[in-house]
């Protein structure tokens, strides 16, 4: 179960068989690590790799527990791995602060031995001798208790308000008997809310607040009363307001979180958590954010002011709205921007069946990077729905393997990500390949008509796929340096938005394109009007995510904790074109920050933006499909995890620094 050079044995992570492993696996580190203390020295393979190769096992086994509390949830999933987190960090605390290991490795850093190794080598062990300074080694021995109990109560809170989102997500359903009342949704929609209404032992319809479900609603529901009871609803959810106020509510665990944050801080001597939180990322300092993000909101507020006050008049003079509210913003841009641009979002989902989608992602990653997948039906996986294929180099030599599980369905919390299942590895005369999750929420099969992708699934499908593309290319063999593993926070995002802008090349989107009917491909004349519409409210969009982003890191960087809608609002007050209504609690859901590695880091989205923007302009120049220019972003970003900078590796690719004015063109926002 605990053996990182194989695929994880899912059928056997019952919950006792879970916790021995976990139990046997910190025996193995602690031993690990006593070994090192008392030979008090040595070459690399006596100082480090018995602590990289202990540690790698633990890892691996806890990768899965994590992954299935994810996308199998059930209480007794969820209490094993609450069991098992407290014991986990509670013991990786007290590792990382052992002043004794921590003399030795910092020994070997200053040896001769030490100065010969492969520069990942040195990276590495660089790196954890870092980490356990801001884990702190060095408080004196009442401050490493305090710091590690703070520790383990921030991984219990963590876990509570997942569990928490993701049971106000369940909790919550409308009942539709009157067909009337979904009135401009798709047949795909609706056979979807009729399968979720089946599994309730309901006739008729059921909406979720699953996103796929609210989205259908709040994009294409005529019935606008319906829209506002939905948008309540999800606005709402695990906090003190909406249909289930107090229920599930966040409210006191974010207030914890936000306090032992900056104790946690304070203990490690940096004046707030933002400070922390940049200790291991690009960006110099949280004022250096601050200033970016604003300077962004500058140049990109005018434009969304203007983009607002043509959607209020479009709402009034079209839709007969005199009001726009909150709950109307999305349909009516919708409709806007079908009449604009005729493309109807309906009929562009026809063109993509979730299997043609598929065989075009392929093609995409052969003619890009010359990998071939094949399905591997031997291989175990914990649901139905999920299938997972060997990755073949161009050579014919396995490379890498990768689990797809593409559905929404009950258990499996909301959105899109990837997350490591195995990491390169070599030891001895053993060698492990990596192995990546890449998990979107898009909608089930139900009746006849295949899952449907709309545009910005796709979109969503070729992101995820570049945060895999960084693990699986790895060729760095040190586990705490490969894949993303230890790449700075705020340029993880770089391959994943350079491979989500070929979802707007013609011969990319008509590749992965065919009518769920016809097979017909992609018209030009579709391609054409749904190119047009690309930088359509860009600067809404923008705005939006300057406000995610500049609310997290005022909330962090505050000398005090405050509440966090009382900063949310200040925010809105400065960059924001759309205001909620005063009873709705976004934060309350915001697991990125709250419960994600992403606290003080949500800025890294708009960061490693201006980085990709300008990266996919390379490959834009080549005529954007290259392979040339593929395998160059490969070898010198992708293939080299944190063995090096991340603006070293992406000098290495551009040949110099970024053009921080990429971003804008991105967005079609240039002045």
């Amino acid at each position: 179960m605990i053996d990182p050079f194989i695929l994880p044995p899912f059928e056997d992570f019952t919950p006792d068989a879970i916790l021995a492993a976990l139990d046997l696996a910190i025996d193995r580190h602690r031993h690990a690590i006593d070994s090192i203390v008392e030979a008090g020295g040595g070459s690399f393979e006596d100082v480090w790799l018995p602590l990289e190769r202990a540690e790698t096992a633990m890892n691996a086994l806890w990768s899965v527990v994590s992954h299935l509390r994810d996308v199998a949830d059930s209480p007794e999933t969820r209490a094993t791995f609450n069991e098992g987190q407290g014991t986990l960090v509670n013991h990786v605390v007290g590792a990382n602060q052992n002043p004794d290991l921590f003399a030795v490795l910092a020994r070997f850093c200053e040896s001769e031995d030490f100065r010969r190794l492969p520069a990942a080598d040195r990276v590495a062990v660089e790196r954890s001798v870092r980490d356990r300074r801001l884990a702190g080694v060095a408080l004196d021995p009442e401050q490493r208790e305090q710091y590690r109990e703070i520790s383990l109560r921030l991984s219990v809170l963590a876990s509570q308000f997942n569990a928490a989102v993701l049971d106000a997500t369940e909790a919550w359903s409308e009942h539709v008997t009157d067909k009337a009342t979904l009135a401009g949704i798709s047949a795909e929609d609706m056979a979807r809310f009729a399968l979720a209404a089946r599994d309730r032992g309901l006739e008729g319809w059921c909406i979720t607040l699953h996103q796929s479900s609210v989205s259908a609603v709040m994009s294409f529901a005529e019935d606008r009363e319906l829209r506002r009871r939905i948008y309540h609803a999800a606005g709402t959810k695990a906090s003190d307001q909406g249909p289930y106020a107090g229920i599930h509510d966040n409210s006191a665990a974010m207030a914890e979180i936000l306090v032992l944050r900056r104790q946690v801080a304070a203990l490690l001597g940096f004046s707030n958590p933002a400070e922390w939180s940049l200790a291991t990322k690009m960006a110099a300092s949280p004022e250096d954010v601050v200033s970016f993000l604003r300077d962004l909101g500058d140049r990109a507020r005018p434009a969304a002011l203007r983009e607002i006050e043509e959607l209020r008049e479009f709402g009034k003079e079209e839709l007969k709205l005199d009001a726009l509210e909150p709950w109307d913003i999305a349909f009516a841009s919708e409709r806007l921007r079908s009449q604009r641009y005729t493309v109807d979002e309906q009929e562009i989902r026809a063109y993509f069946p979730i299997e043609r989608v598929f065989e075009g992602w392929e093609g995409l990653l052969k003619d890009l990077f010359g990998v071939r997948l094949a399905l591997n039906s031997e291989a175990v996986s914990w649901h139905e729905d999920v299938r997972y294929f060997d990755v073949f180099d161009e050579d014919g030599k396995l490379l890498a393997g990768l689990y797809l599980d593409l559905h929404a369905r009950t258990g499996k919390r909301g959105g899109a990500w990837m997350s490591p299942a195995r990491p390169r590895l070599r030891d001895g005369n053993r060698s492990g390949m990596p192995v990546a999750y890449l998990t979107c929420n898009f909608a089930p099969r139900a009746g006849d008509v295949p899952p449907l992708l709309s545009h910005w699934d796709v979109q969503t499908l070729l992101h995820e796929t570049g945060h895999a593309l960084h693990q699986i290319f790895t060729l760095v063999d040190r586990p705490a340096i490969g894949g993303i593993r230890g790449f700075e926070w705020d340029a993880v995002e770089l391959p994943s938005q350079v491979m989500e802008d070929f979802a707007w090349n013609r011969d990319v989107l008509t590749a992965m394109s065919g009518h769920y009917e016809t097979g017909r491909r992609l018209p030009d004349d579709i391609y054409e009007r749904l190119l047009a519409t690309r930088h359509f409210q860009s600067g809404m969009s923008l705005v939006r995510q300057i406000e995610l982003a500049l609310f997290d890191m005022l909330l962090h960087l505050a000398e005090e904790p405050e509440e966090p809608m009382a900063v949310l609002q200040r925010v809105r007050d400065e960059v924001s074109v759309v205001r909620p209504p005063e009873w709705h609690r976004f934060p309350h859901s915001f697991s990125h920050i709250f419960a994600g590695g992403y606290a003080a880091g949500y800025y890294s989205y708009l960061w490693a933006e201006v980085l990709a923007a300008d990266a996919f302009e390379a490959f834009a120049r080549k005529g954007v499909v290259d392979s040339a220019t593929g395998d160059r972003f490969r070898g010198e970003v992708l293939a080299r995890g944190a063995s090096r900078s991340a603006s070293e590796s992406f000098h290495a690719f551009m040949g110099r620094e970024s053009d921080h004015s990429a971003l804008l063109r991105r967005r079609g926002l240039e002045v």
